[in-house]
């Protein structure tokens, strides 16, 4: 009895030894690029659905868990984000989006900053955001986990994006 107890501490710890032994690499090379050329067809994808109201399409696309900080600090939660991409409002999703830079992770997990013109409706001005995104995979493909996006220059703190 007192072997199998010991068997049984000893097998629970070596997980979490073999994970401090070796812990996982980030994909290079080829390997990086491919997830970049995915997460780039995702954002496609992903902002062709903002633009349609496909709202199958926005369900899925969002993690379970999705968050987006807005530049006011408002917080939208999954929910709260496909309300607003069906009312239209203007998203980041679907904006353009200039000075990209894909950085890849283990998991696999690609995290993305840009800049983006968005168009404030009520003012009918439009403001440039420095943005990011944190794309994620699960069985079905990518999912956007977390996209915060804070105002440059004299954007007012009013801004929901």
């Amino acid at each position: 009895m007192l072997r199998r107890s010991l068997f049984l501490a000893t097998a629970a710890l070596m997980p979490a030894t073999a994970a401090l032994a070796h812990p996982v690499q980030a994909p290079t090379g080829a390997e990086a690029q491919r997830m970049i050329d995915e997460v780039t067809a995702f954002r496609a994808k992903l902002a062709k659905a903002v633009e349609t109201k496909d709202f199958a399409t926005l369900r899925a696309s969002y993690a379970d868990n999705f968050s987006h900080t807005h530049g006011s600090g408002k917080f939208d939660n999954k929910d709260a984000r496909l309300v607003s991409a069906m009312a239209g409002e203007p998203l980041i999703e679907a904006a353009p989006a200039t000075e990209l830079v894909f950085r890849v992770f283990a998991g696999p997990t690609v995290i993305l900053t840009g800049k983006s013109p968005i168009l404030n409706v009520k003012e009918q001005k439009t403001y440039d955001f420095r943005w990011v995104c944190v794309y994620v995979t699960k069985q079905d493909g990518w999912q956007l986990a977390v996209s915060h996006a804070p105002p440059l220059g004299s954007a007012t703190h009013s801004l929901i994006f």
